[in-house]
């Protein structure tokens, strides 16, 4: 019988670290003595972030589960460098701990990290037949030695909360490895590990499906049906709901004798979202709380994603509906609320491409979307949201469905609505995604060049991603000169455009959409305040207004996106409020809005 955790194979790297089992680094074979437990959550919360920045205040939230002392940063210090001579390359006498920006990152290649190697595992049996698919996942299980993390550094809320999303990840992997083997004829070789399984996660309809389609391989049909039962009734006794529609059609096939009835009995296959960027950057915060979020059972139905166009609210979407596959057994799919030229698109069209996505062609109206939405285990993205009125009709009541939702605007009229807001990526992100688009090395030979670059994007993953498909293609072009383009400002939205892909046109969609009073006060605060955090009172000059108008105006525009507000509750006139750097460009560079007096 397979257990949910199994041996590791041995790496022959010189350096290994392990997460997936107690905490540990090993050195040609040897363990290292990796400190005291503030120092080792210090290291556990890294490698939780291999390869990309980890803040100082998160590190510090880690550490310290109340308060932290007066003396956190300095002792944070000490730990990274005790951690530092620890890690330090012998043979190169080059720091795997490096300072970048604010915090630090561990630079960790995928054979030293079991959590990096389980992850290529996982992504290269995707897609896959079911004996390459079945082989791939019993390597990436093999490499569990245990719970994630060991129990004393569970004394971490946020180690706790990691340990909880690496289980998760475990046990995707071990449902996926599990059907495969289902797909093989291996169904009396996994009937018991499900059972456990089951046991432990009663509520997870995906590892009970499998549990009943080994049983119904096996010859034990009546033990399958009565698996089912057992389920359906304690979903309706725990949260009032049925069972989606893909255990009950599996179900239905185990009680018409086939013993089949497994992954791929629906009579259609879940819908799948978009594809995933592979150099996905930055905004893993946003992503942890995100997924958190979703597979919360007992939080909201709807999740909002907002920021500037441009901002990565859709990547992102996308990233977590890939990531929590094993949640929504009846499909992710993700459908725009806007054309290709930026404009709304009409609740019929909408509905019809949701029919056919989900196998519900002629949907009679958003009543019919939304109770087929209550009785599925969905995610669905909806994609560009222009404002309320477009989105309303489409959003679930309660039941099984989830719906996340990105826009520019903060779409005040939704309630209740968990909101998240999309920040622009910090520089070392920027160039880590640069780097990945034009190449380490040309980003190396000449770093202030690439920093300019990314500077000049303003945190924007999509400039940024243009910039290095651009660079990709103008091999010949140095960084610097590309910079000095960019730093421009008569002619650096002109640079940002590659093939079919426009900044510019991106964002004269979001302008569009504005209200022509809005869109008119925006030009005015690009055309009178300079770069940078602006307060009431500039704002009030620029518009051409008194304070308490431009307090509405302001508001109005952080609302609909174009406009950035401080973090923490503060007065309005206290406040400094931002333009997003390419929205402030485009204004100026639009001739939309030129300063006025002030009214008297």
């Amino acid at each position: 019988m397979p257990r949910p955790f199994a041996k590791p194979a041995a790496s022959p790297s010189p350096l290994r670290y392990r997460v997936l089992g107690p905490l540990a680094v090993h050195r040609d074979g040897r363990a290292l003595p990796l400190g005291p437990l503030k120092q080792r959550v210090v290291l556990a919360t890294l490698l939780g972030s291999a390869n990309s920045p980890v803040s100082v205040d998160v590190l510090t939230d880690a550490v310290w589960q109340e308060e932290p002392p007066r003396t956190a940063r300095k002792n944070l210090q000490v730990y990274v460098s005790a951690l530092r001579a620890l890690l330090a390359d012998d043979e190169l006498d080059r720091p795997r701990l490096i300072h970048t920006g604010g915090g630090y990152m561990l630079r960790v290649a995928e054979d030293e990290l079991d959590l990096l190697r389980f992850r290529s595992l996982v992504r290269a049996a995707e897609g896959q037949g079911p004996r390459p698919a079945a082989r791939l996942l019993r390597q990436a299980l093999d490499l569990w030695q245990g719970p994630p993390l060991g129990d004393d550094l569970r004394l971490s809320p946020r180690l706790a909360e990691e340990a909880e999303r690496l289980e998760l990840r475990h046990l995707t992997a071990y449902e996926g490895w599990a059907e495969a083997e289902l797909e093989l004829g291996g169904a009396p070789a996994v009937v018991e590990g499900l059972r456990d399984l089951v046991e432990r996660h009663p509520l997870r309809e995906r590892l009970r499906s499998a549990w009943m389609r080994a049983l119904s391989g096996s010859g034990r049909q009546a033990e399958a049906l009565a698996a089912y039962d057992d389920y359906r009734q304690l979903l309706a006794r725990e949260l009032g709901l049925e069972p989606g529609g893909a255990m009950a059609a599996r179900y239905r096939m185990i009680l018409a004798g086939d013993d089949r009835a497994g992954a791929g009995a629906a009579a259609r296959p879940p819908a799948a979202p978009p594809p995933d960027l592979p150099d996905f950057t930055g905004h893993g915060e946003e992503l942890r709380y995100l997924t958190d979020r979703l597979e919360d059972e007992g939080a909201g139905r709807i999740v909002l994603l907002s920021g500037p166009a441009g901002a990565g609210k859709t990547t992102l979407a996308v990233r977590a509906a890939h990531l929590l596959g094993d949640r929504f057994a009846d499909g992710r799919l993700c459908v725009s609320l806007r054309d290709a030229d930026g404009r709304t698109r009409s609740l019929p069209a909408v509905l019809a491409e949701l029919g056919e996505r989900t196998g519900q062609a002629g949907l009679s109206g958003p009543e019919a979307w939304r109770e087929w939405l209550a009785r599925h285990r969905v995610l669905v993205i909806l994609d560009d949201v222009p404002d309320e009125s477009a989105v309303r009709p489409l959003l679930p009541c309660g039941g099984l469905g989830r719906v996340l939702l990105t826009a520019r605007g903060q779409l005040g009229g939704l309630a209740p609505v968990d909101r998240v807001c999309v920040p622009p990526l910090g520089t070392a992100e920027s160039v880590q995604l640069l780097a990945g688009l034009v190449g380490e090395g040309r980003v190396r030979a000449d770093r202030e060049a690439a920093l300019r670059i990314v500077r000049a994007c303003g945190g924007s993953p999509l400039a940024v991603r243009v910039s290095g498909m651009r660079l990709a293609v103008l091999r010949h072009v140095p960084l610097r000169e590309f910079a000095d383009r960019l730093t421009d400002p008569a002619g650096a939205l002109d640079e940002l455009t590659s093939g079919d892909v426009s900044v510019r046109r991106w964002l004269a969609h979001g302008w569009e959409a504005l209200p022509e009073e809005w869109g008119r006060d925006a030009g005015r605060l690009a055309a009178g305040t300079g770069e940078g955090p602006f307060g009431l009172t500039e704002a009030a000059e620029a518009l051409g207004c008194d304070e308490r108008r431009a307090v509405r105006v302001v508001e109005a525009l952080i609302d609909a996106g174009m406009v950035t507000s401080p973090c923490g509750e503060v007065t309005a006139h206290a406040a400094q409020y931002e333009l997003p750097h390419l929205i402030r460009l485009y204004a100026r560079g639009s001739g939309l809005g030129t300063p006025t007096p002030v009214l008297t």
